[in-house]
């Protein structure tokens, strides 16, 4: 098949300054190449990178973006713009188009160029009834194929659910979980709907003599431009962390995919409490730690429910509550001196990750491309 890939117009590819929809479309890019589809993905130019080039069997466009603005106004009218100078670089004709980009499947108004697939990697706002003449809206989780039906209930029949891969190892085995330090993670953008002040809260309420032993370490970028919260955020955890001395590390981001993979192999517990009751899709950051041999903490948004059960392959903690620090602290209290507990989660949790792997995912995705280039419809 001849599957070109659109992503959008604020971060480039490879994916150097992070984003989870970009890491899991290079990644399925170079899977579907390896299984000899020709595919072409365009992206975001940058400095960095020539405007195209071939990387592992992937032929890659790169077209002129923009860094990401903090006003949504702005947001879409840049992504408008990207939008238009991507349908001037598309190939003359695919068999497939997938995009997460907002305007372009309103610009392919017809299969001329290939039956376009949206990915829906955001819980929709209005626009799905603008997309029903594309082929495919491909949801990651059941939460999200749930609001696409229940906001465009003719398009039932075109909304499928695949979710998103987990990483791959590149270190090998996963490090036995009592040999990890007693390190508490969180990575991920350091935005206040990722809930990054309770857990900082958190972790202060734990009770000294169980919180003595452990670390927390919270990965990502705080900066506008990477999609963090800004300066002022970022000020207010930094007061938060000082009451805890040096059992709080905050490092910024790590975008190499190497030593990423070393800070979840050095990490008991992740924790993941989001606030974003519309914004969480699927939830790549637990898995990734799950992957790598963490017990995964997280809040009880539907997305998480896909792959994470109570007490069995995770926990919850109830974000909902009137005091949601307190309520995560109490969880932290339980969960921090119960190492079987933890220890057992952690490995249920690997054997869980095994079903998301890139193969197992990319073929889902393969199957239902044939099926579209069929005329059929699942």
């Amino acid at each position: 098949m001849k599957i070109t890939i659109v992503l959008g117009a604020f971060l480039p590819v490879p994916p150097i300054m992070g984003g989870a929809v970009e890491k899991v479309w290079f990644a399925f890019a170079q899977e579907f190449a390896r299984r000899g589809h020709e595919v072409v993905l365009l992206s975001r130019a940058v400095p960095e990178f020539p405007d195209r080039e071939v990387r592992d069997g992937v032929q890659h466009i790169r077209v002129r973006g923009a860094a990401t603005p903090r006003s949504l106004v702005q947001l879409k009218a840049l992504d408008l713009l990207y939008s238009l100078r991507v349908r001037g670089a598309l190939p003359r004709q695919s068999d497939i188009i997938v995009t997460n980009t907002f305007w372009l499947p309103m610009l392919l108004r017809n299969e001329r160029r290939g039956k376009v697939c949206v990915h829906v990697a955001r819980f929709p706002k209005g626009q799905m009834r603008w997309y029903a003449h594309c082929a495919r809206l491909h949801a990651p989780s059941q939460s999200v194929t749930h609001a696409i039906i229940s906001e465009a209930p003719a398009l039932e029949r075109k909304v499928v659910t695949i979710p998103y891969p987990r990483p791959g190892r590149l270190a090998g085995e996963v490090v036995p979980f009592r040999t990890r330090p007693r390190t508490i993670l969180y990575v991920g953008r350091i935005h206040p709907e990722k809930g990054v002040h309770l857990l900082l809260k958190a972790f202060g309420q734990v009770p000294p003599e169980i919180a003595a032993n452990w670390k927390l370490r919270i990965v990502g970028p705080w900066e506008a431009r990477f999609g963090g919260g800004g300066e002022a955020y970022y000020k207010e955890l930094q007061s938060l962390a000082e009451a805890a001395g040096d059992a709080v590390q905050m490092p910024g981001p790590v975008f190499d995919p190497r030593a990423l993979e070393q800070e979840y192999r050095d990490a008991r517990l992740f924790v993941y409490p989001s606030l974003a009751e519309r914004g969480e899709t699927f939830g790549v950051a637990p898995l990734e730690a799950m992957t790598h041999g963490c017990a995964v903490l997280v809040s009880d948004l539907g997305c998480f429910h896909d792959f994470v059960a109570q007490e069995r392959t995770g926990f919850f903690f109830d974000h909902r509550t009137d005091a949601p620090a307190g309520t995560l602290a109490s969880t932290l209290t339980t969960l921090l001196p119960d190492e079987e507990l933890l220890a057992r989660v952690a490995e249920a949790g690997w054997v869980q990750s095994e079903n998301y792997s890139l193969p197992k995912v990319a073929e889902k995705y393969l199957a239902d491309f044939q099926l579209l280039t069929e005329n059929q419809s699942s």
